[in-house]
């Protein structure tokens, strides 16, 4: 390819610079990313727009399901968008799904509200969000293979490794545009109409990104191949139908794609769930610690890419999926030590219990039917909210439908006739009835977050984490390691899916499986974690997701997935 640096027009013909190929690939999909990620960091928001009140978590539970639905359609999108760029060819394919990203993402923005509307409103986020999720499906892969075939052969896992900071820089974005919104108006009206500013952004995104990336030409390889006639007339067939190839595919999702999502989205979206709910720190600065944290972590998406042309991706990607599983718990825990260190002094302290007759049995109807039934089920869901960690046990015959109690400190009865809630503190042997006889409806609704409150504050569980004891520097720090792992499994992955499949199937192949190890083991991750952890009572709980599906990616990847490093990608085209 030759190396020129000056305008478009000089350009040979049917060749694009190297630089404007990655500059141009890279920015759509930092926008795509930035449309994307727009959803789950105003998740707090949508709760209270699109989906009926009554109970946080309950509400923050459907919220992330939502959130995942984009990500479950997103292997759907990789099929669609995937076939026809082997068809048609890699540049059209992903100037289609960058226009449907950013015009799903401008609608988000317009959509009115369930107040409004009514289930109206939440079914059109949903479409909305399904939309979204199509196109990155077909995003990535186009994105991906398209600089990768204009790559020269040893420097591949750097070139395409810029491709990985995009979903990074999105995120960044995403945050950076949110905080200046916020900034620039009051709490209330944010939460009236501000939040939808960001979403409006998006066409002048979209704008940029179709200018800059209309100058690019096709694939040279994509255009030799089909030069030659030995293009794919049914690629979808081609690289699912067959065994040999779509053993490659299976092999690819559970060796190596679903513990690099699951560790991608551990490392730089959980953290962010995790320190604004669990952890009760002030959204502005968990902001600025992923944000400062990101901006550590990023440059090595490019520096494990560049060391993976010379040692090889395979053991790279494999070495961020053990250390993850094996550090995960102990940084977690430091993380809340850092952050929030009244809150684990409390938990250690004043232990809370809940005694209960009736409580759901299964985290898995917490995930797909959040909205509590049962007395416990509500109680269960607030401690949560709180960062609180609790035991459970069955109440024996004759006891109160629900007890609960904050170490030696306090205990909370629950009445079922009256559908009260009695706080007893040990300290002055005071009890407190909540809602007091007589309450309007108003009122009675917030008895048990009323309640928990009395009960928690004199066992030492604190309200929101003290900015002032928060361990900065160690915070941080932590956050950069989990980023640290997630440019590991990110950084070398587009190289090596590249090199994994042959040209003529190459974009259905790899989009695929990424998509499934992303879209679905990573894009679930927020809301199987948050249903465990409930579910279990303690904040650490769904770690046990993340850490088993990186162990398991670990032995599946080191036993049967190959190095690829030095697979010549044109004589494939030929």
């Amino acid at each position: 390819m030759t190396a020129t640096t000056g305008v478009l027009s000089d350009l040979p013909k049917g060749e694009s610079h190297p630089r404007l190929v990655i500059f141009a690939s890279s920015l759509g999909t930092v926008f795509e990313w930035y449309d994307f990620f727009l959803y789950g960091t105003l998740a707090a928001f949508f709760g209270a727009k699109f989906f009926p009140s009554g109970n946080d978590t309950a509400t923050l539970l459907a919220n992330l399901a939502v959130f995942g639905a984009g990500f479950g359609v997103r292997p759907l999108g990789a099929i669609v968008f995937g076939h026809l760029g082997d068809l048609w060819g890699r540049k059209h394919t992903f100037l289609l799904t960058i226009v449907i990203m950013g015009l799903s993402t401008v609608a988000v923005g317009l959509i009115p509200t369930y107040a409004q509307i009514g289930l109206a409103a939440p079914a059109i986020l949903v479409s909305l969000r399904l939309a979204q999720g199509l196109a990155l499906g077909g995003e990535y892969g186009g994105a991906a293979t398209y600089i990768a075939e204009h790559a020269p052969p040893h420097k591949r896992g750097g070139f395409t490794a810029w491709i990985q900071t995009t979903a990074t820089a999105g995120l960044f974005l995403s945050l950076l545009v949110i905080m200046a919104c916020r900034a620039a108006m009051s709490e209330d009206s944010f939460k009236d109409y501000g939040w939808r500013i960001p979403f409006l952004v998006s066409i002048l995104l979209l704008a940029v990104s179709l200018w800059i990336r209309l100058q690019l030409n096709e694939s040279p390889l994509f255009a030799a191949m089909k030069a030659s006639g030995k293009g794919s007339k049914n690629p979808f067939a081609e690289a699912f139908g067959q065994w040999k190839n779509a053993k490659v595919v299976l092999l690819t999702i559970f060796g190596l794609t679903m513990g690099q999502g699951v560790v991608w989205y551990a490392g730089q979206f959980q953290t962010l769930f995790f320190l604004q709910n669990a952890l009760r720190l002030d959204y502005t600065w968990s902001y600025v610690a992923i944000m400062s944290a990101l901006a550590l972590g990023s440059p090595f998406f490019v520096i494990f890419g560049w060391l993976s042309d010379r040692i090889g991706r395979k053991w790279i990607i494999l070495a961020g999926c053990l250390l993850a599983a094996l550090t995960y718990f102990p940084l977690f825990n430091g993380l809340a030590e850092a952050v929030n260190p009244d809150l684990v002094a409390a938990q250690t302290a004043s232990p809370v219990s809940v005694v209960a007759a009736k409580c759901e049995t299964s985290f898995l109807v917490k995930a797909f039917n959040p909205q509590p039934s049962t007395a416990c089920d509500k109680a269960m869901n607030a401690l949560y909210a709180q960062g609180v960690n609790y035991s459970r046990a069955v109440a024996a015959p004759g006891a109160p439908e629900m007890t609960i109690r904050f170490g030696a400190a306090a205990t909370l009865v629950y009445d079922g006739k009256t559908k009260s809630y009695a706080v007893t503190t040990a300290k002055d042997g005071k009890t407190t009835v909540f809602p007091k006889a007589g309450a309007d409806k108003a009122t009675a609704a917030k008895a048990l977050p009323q309640a928990l409150a009395a009960a928690l504050k004199p066992a030492g569980y604190p309200a929101k984490a003290d900015l002032a004891k928060v361990n900065w520097p160690m915070t941080i720090g932590i956050l950069f390691v989990l980023i640290l792992y997630a440019t590991m499994v990110y950084g070398p992955i587009a190289a090596y899916l590249v090199e994994l499949f042959p040209t003529r199937i190459r974009y259905t192949s790899m989009s695929l499986p990424y998509h499934i190890g992303n879209g679905w083991f990573g894009g679930f991750l927020p809301l199987f974690m948050l249903a465990i952890a409930t579910f279990q009572g303690n904040i650490f709980a769904g770690l046990v997701y993340p850490i088993a599906i990186a162990a398991v990616t670990f032995v599946i990847g080191a036993l049967f997935l190959p190095e690829t490093k030095d697979r010549d990608l044109e004589q494939d085209a030929l």
